[in-house]
């Protein structure tokens, strides 16, 4: 049963969706959600825990690392969507508050994978049997990292977004900020290079070859399983949107069977 916990019912089935920090994890669930009528996220930035007590490091709050998130509190909505199929009444999540307008990938292309799930969800197509079936998106800078393996058995599908140092501070400099539980907060200056690219470093190296987190991948790394990538590094958003829409045809229908 892939080493996943499921209900047996199979109600629900959970894919993680990670990478560095502004990678476009978020957009591309976002452009999921549009595409398929029956995927709802969870986003791990919801699970961070109050500004007092995020952790320091070298005189600034450390946001990017295992220790500023609440892990039982992700742990039991991840056990409740298991056991209930839908999220927890009590989450508020302030990713879906954001506004969907203006995505980076062409009107066209969502139409078009749009009609082609459509098609596959129809009588005596493979997609026919989750026709009714939840699919929810873990949404995460953080889920493939040891520090969190609590939640790999959650996982029914894991998939990794590569990124390079110059993108990932790129996309990350040119955020206006995050909502936090009791503030905004915006990146001080050298944010990247003093903390995000260093703990994603720290957190992702055992995944790699030669620990080179802008080089190859490992299949398998220990302990997590497979995981599911694009196929390089800074590949476009389109191409990983049409590649994700066609690994969730490909391996949803075998998931709500087994």
């Amino acid at each position: 049963m892939r080493g996943s916990i499921m209900d047996e019912n199979q109600r629900t089935v959970i894919i993680g969706i990670s990478g560095a920090s502004s990678c476009g994890k978020t957009t591309l669930c976002h452009l999921l959600r549009l595409i398929f009528p029956n995927i709802l996220t969870l986003h791990e930035d919801d699970f961070f825990k109050p500004d007092k007590e995020i952790p320091m490091k070298d005189g600034l709050r450390n946001w990017d690392c295992a220790e500023a998130l609440s892990m039982p509190d992700m742990i039991k909505s991840l056990e409740f969507i298991r056991q209930n199929g839908a999220l927890p009444p009590q989450l508020i999540s302030k990713e879906d508050q954001d506004s969907v307008s203006g995505l980076p990938v062409s009107s066209h292309t969502v139409d078009t994978l749009k009609a082609k799930v459509n098609s596959w969800l129809a009588p005596d197509q493979p997609g026919y049997v989750i026709r009714n079936k939840k699919v929810f998106l873990l949404d995460g800078f953080l889920l493939f990292s040891q520090s969190v393996s609590s939640i790999w058995p959650y996982l029914d599908l894991k998939i990794f977004l590569q990124c390079s140092y110059k993108n990932a501070k790129a996309r990350r400099e040119a955020r206006n900020g995050y909502i936090t539980i009791d503030d905004i907060w915006k990146d001080p200056p050298n944010y990247v290079d003093k903390i995000v690219w260093p703990n994603y470093q720290k957190d992702h190296s055992w995944m790699f070859e030669s620990g080179d987190v802008e080089g190859k991948l490992l299949d398998e790394p220990e302990g997590l399983g497979k995981l599911m990538t694009p196929g390089g590094i800074d590949v476009d958003l389109e191409k990983t949107l049409v590649w994700i829409v066609e690994i969730f045809m490909k391996e949803l229908p075998g998931l709500f069977k087994d």
